[in-house]
Formats: structure tokens, C-alpha cells, sequence
């Protein structure tokens, strides 16, 4: 999920509870968590909600200045056993000197944790996003514009929820090129400009939520959408479609977060499809969507299930059933063993449980929910997949383990496609 309090621990608490579970096997040979490499024709690529975002502006930076940070050191590990060829990060605060990212690589991810190979990634990509970024206008209906950085009614009526510029940001890690120069953002693209948009209105009196004073302003993404083209070796680029959605919920009767979260989901199912997308601009100004036949993967934190939670009901039927997009359904037993052990919401699910990829709360709350996809294009054949997710009896169970957790509420999902 994001933007919202949650089910996970203050720092102090993480290093308690990791050093509680440290008594437990570490080796990774024995763990079935642990994914085979991928084919020598093949490309792993990953989502992962890492919830690295911080309170205050820097805070991460600084914590990743040195190799000291608990739960950074587990996200680090848990990449370090997949080995995505390329990862998507979300939750992890946007930082325009760049410092974060590479302090990351090079205080985590370049260090063997607890005897894992170290992982480099000698491209990387990060960019503004939406997030405590000020709209000026009144966005949540309370009457006032707060423009004052670092309280909740500042970070409502951002044009994403944030109490700082940046917070909850994206990064792309990539051991592949990446094209810069064909990259692709839509974080100025306006909802208003949607054709069709599920725009709300209040119940009450049929009449939009939103003044249209803020329509002129309000942006569709709440965090931001990019195009970032992979050179995988073979000619034609992959293009990683990536994104992270406001979660459906912490709204009211008028449901905009449900409605904002569908239509940020619909942007990349118009943007693959032929003509479909022609309405859509960038933000250099270009027009149009995804070139016909372009291979691609659509990534992220997408905070829609398709069975269960609060989102709109057809909001992940726009990829999952989309013509030219294939769910390999990556899966886990620890999922499926999560629900089973923690009851309330996941006892009344529809959904398979080894398909879940968050813990969120069980009672009250939604239970655990399928929320994080790697959705290849059909021109991609998939070879592998999964969530990891261990099962309590596996040595790596200490990575993600229960409530407070030592990681992340969210778990790392990877797909491994031939290269096109």
C-alpha cells in the first residue's frame, strides 16, 4: 500500500525483531526461496516495495550513509538472493542530488549480507515524482489549500499524498542499459485530460468532488507513470512501464482514491493499446502511446487486486485480461501459509492466497492482498516466476517474518522472460 500508517515497525523495533529471529539458519542453499538463475536468453525482472520511505526530507539519505540500517540491510539481502536483472523499487524517497540511490548500491547491495552475493547495478534511474509535491488548490474538500510542507493536511492536498516532495518515491536498478535518451514520464499528464475518466462526484448532490479550479491543476498520477527502455542485448529494447498507484481507500463516500487507483491502472492499458493511448503526452510534450509492437513489461506496487480489497472491481481486469499483456501469476507457499496462520479478512478472500504479495492487517483491515505485478507483454514468453515469500520453517523466513516486520509489509516479485 503506501501513504497511509500501516502495519510496520518503527527502525527500533525492526532491529529487535531481527536480531530476535537471528538464531535461525541463514544459509541460502537451504532455502527454497531462493530462485535458480535465470536462462542465459532470459531477463528477470522484478517489483519490490521496499517501504524505505522516511519521515522527514534526507532521513534516508542519511540512514543509508552508513551500512548500519537493519531493515536496508534485509531489503538488500532479499534483492541479493533473487538477483533481478531488473528492479523496480518503490517506496524509497525520491532524492534530486541522486545521493540515496547509489548510497543504497554501494552500502547494501555492493556488501555480501549474511553471506550473499554481492549484486551490482551499474544503471540506474530516478526522477521527481508526485508525491508532496504542492497543487495549490484544496484537494481534499476541507476548505484550505495547505502549501506548508510536513503535516497530513499538507500531504492531502498534494498532487499525491506526501509530507514532503519525494516521499514514497521510485527508483529503477538495472544491469542492463538503460536508453535515457527514449525515456518516457507522465507525471504532469491531468486526469481531466483522461477521456472517460472515473472523475468523482459527490454521492450527496451528483456534483463533482473536485472544484474546477483544482481539475485545471489536479495530475493523474500520484506518483508518477515512466516508460524506461531496456537495452537487453538483442535489438529492440523492453520497455519497463512502471508505476505505483494510490491505494483505494483512506477517502469518503465520493471513493476518489478508488477512482484515482483505476484510472492509473487504466493509463498503461491504453498506452499498449494500438490507438488507444493517442490522447495520452509525456512530459516533453510528445503524444501518443506505446509503439505497436514494442515488447514490455508493466511493473510496480499497483495497489489493486483482483478479487479482494476495497479498489474499483474492474481495475486490475484492464491488464490481467488485456489482449496483448499475460499473467504468469507469480506465486509463493509462504503467502498461502500467511493466510492460513493469521485468519480474519484472508479467511473470507476469493483469491489465491500463493498469489498475495502484501501483508497488510487482518482484522481489522483487508487481509493480505495481491497487489504488486510483473506483467510481461505476449511478445515476452515467460520462464519463471514467483513471490518471495518464505514459509516460517524456511531459514530465510527472518527476511520478511510477521507483523512488525523486518523488511517490508510488501514482498519482491520477479518474472524471467526471453529476450526479444
Amino acid at each position: 500500500m503506501t501513504n497511509r500508517p500501516r502495519r510496520i515497525a518503527s527502525t527500533a523495533t525492526l532491529v529487535l525483531a531481527a536480531s530476535a529471529l537471528t538464531a535461525l539458519p541463514s544459509s541460502a542453499a537451504e532455502s527454497p526461496s531462493v530462485p535458480a538463475p535465470p536462462g542465459a536468453h532470459e531477463v528477470r525482472f522484478s517489483t519490490f516495495n521496499t517501504a524505505l520511505e522516511r519521515p522527514e526530507q534526507g532521513a534516508l539519505a542519511e540512514e543509508l550513509a552508513t551500512p548500519d540500517s537493519e531493515q536496508a540491510r534485509n531489503v538488500a539481502e532479499i534483492i541479493q538472493h533473487v538477483r533481478p536483472d531488473v528492479l523496480l523499487v518503490n517506496e524509497f524517497d525520491y532524492d534530486e542530488t541522486g545521493a540515496s540511490p547509489r548510497l543504497f548500491q554501494d552500502n547494501y547491495l555492493s556488501i555480501a549480507q549474511n553471506g550473499a552475493e554481492p549484486i551490482e547495478y551499474p544503471y540506474v534511474y530516478s526522477a521527481p515524482v508526485n508525491t508532496g509535491v504542492a497543487s495549490g488548490v484544496d484537494l481534499n474538500g476541507d476548505g484550505e489549500a495547505v502549501t506548508e510542507p510536513g503535516t497530513p493536511e499538507y500531504a492531502e492536498d498534494a498532487f499525491g499524498y506526501g509530507i514532503f516532495p519525494g516521499q514514497y518515491g521510485m527508483v529503477v536498478y538495472s544491469r542492463y542499459p538503460i536508453v535515457t535518451d527514449q525515456v518516457r514520464t507522465f507525471q504532469n499528464f491531468l486526469w481531466a485530460d483522461m477521456p472517460g475518466a472515473l472523475l468523482p462526484t459527490d454521492p450527496g448532490t451528483g456534483e463533482p468532488y473536485y472544484s474546477e479550479e483544482a481539475l485545471e491543476v489536479l495530475r493523474l498520477s500520484s506518483k508518477s507513470h515512466w516508460d524506461i527502455p531496456i537495452d537487453t542485448g538483442r535489438g529492440r529494447p523492453v520497455h519497463l512501464l512502471a508505476s505505483h498507484p494510490t491505494p483505494p481507500a483512506f477517502d469518503g463516500p465520493e471513493k476518489r482514491n478508488v477512482a484515482r487507483n483505476h484510472d492509473e491502472i487504466r493509463f498503461w492499458a491504453d498506452y499498449v493499446t494500438p490507438r488507444a493511448g493517442s490522447y495520452i503526452y509525456d512530459d516533453q510534450g510528445e503524444a501518443g502511446g506505446l509503439a505497436p509492437g514494442s515488447p514490455f513489461v508493466i511493473a510496480g506496487d499497483l495497489n489493486a487486486d483482483p478479487n479482494d480489497g476495497d479498489g474499483h472491481p474492474e481495475a486490475m481486469t484492464q491488464l490481467l485480461e488485456h489482449r496483448d499483456i499475460v499473467d504468469v501469476r507469480p506465486s509463493s507457499q509462504g503467502g498461502l501459509g500467511a493466510a492460513q496462520r493469521q485468519g480474519g479478512a484472508n479467511d473470507e478472500h476469493e483469491g489465491d492466497p500463493r498469489l498475495d504479495s502484501a501483508d497488510f492487517a487482518d482484522e481489522p483491515g483487508p487481509g493480505n492482498l495481491r497487489v504488486d505485478y510483473v506483467l510481461p507483454s505476449r511478445s515476452l514468453p515467460a520462464r519463471g516466476s514467483g513471490v518471495f515469500w518464505p514459509t516460517v520453517d524456511d531459514p530465510l523466513f527472518r527476511l520478511t517474518g510477521d507483523y512488525p516486520f523486518p523488511s517490508s509489509d510488501h514482498r519482491l516479485v520477479w518474472v524471467d522472460v526471453v529476450r526479444p
